[in-house]
């Protein structure tokens, strides 16, 4: 995938999650290319090995992760969709982290700032997106995602 590609579909992840981010009463992520250098390397490991796993934590600092996998060539909107989807299975009358809604939540967190998107090809032709959350969600302690995770504006 070439350079001015990889930009494409980063902007388009960007703007997909400041979509959803709005309607969740989140501001919006601004593009690091700190971060998406790093997530794009993790993309290409993940491509390398065709095997779909978190980063192990001390190699992303404090950022936040989600990663998706498709058969062939996803869009950003595709793969920021499938993250949102998870929406229906969140309970906001008991906020919480769930495995089911990870995704979403990392999403819309309140206070995550920068956002950095990665993707990559495998040789059969799969591909793997790896998105990087600044400061990271999903934080389990008391509070934060009553704070960070709010139920979508009607408007």
């Amino acid at each position: 995938m070439g350079k001015s590609a990889s930009k494409q579909f980063a902007q388009e992840v960007q703007r997909c999650h400041n979509e959803y981010r709005r309607k969740h009463q989140a501001p919006p992520l601004k593009l690091s290319n700190k971060l998406s250098r790093e997530a794009a390397r993790y993309a290409e490991s993940l491509a390398s090995t065709r095997i779909l796993k978190h980063s192990v934590e001390s190699s992303r600092g404090s950022c936040g992760e989600n990663l998706a996998w498709a058969s062939y060539d996803q869009s950003g909107k595709d793969v920021v969709d499938r993250w949102y989807d998870e929406v229906k299975q969140y309970n906001f009358n008991r906020p919480g982290f769930s495995s089911g809604t990870g995704h979403f939540t990392a999403m819309v967190w309140k206070s995550s700032k920068e956002l950095g998107v990665g993707k990559a090809t495998a040789s059969d032709g799969s591909s793997f997106v790896v998105a990087r959350y600044s400061p990271a969600g999903n934080i389990t302690n008391q509070g934060h995602f009553e704070n960070n995770v709010l139920p979508a504006k009607t408007t």
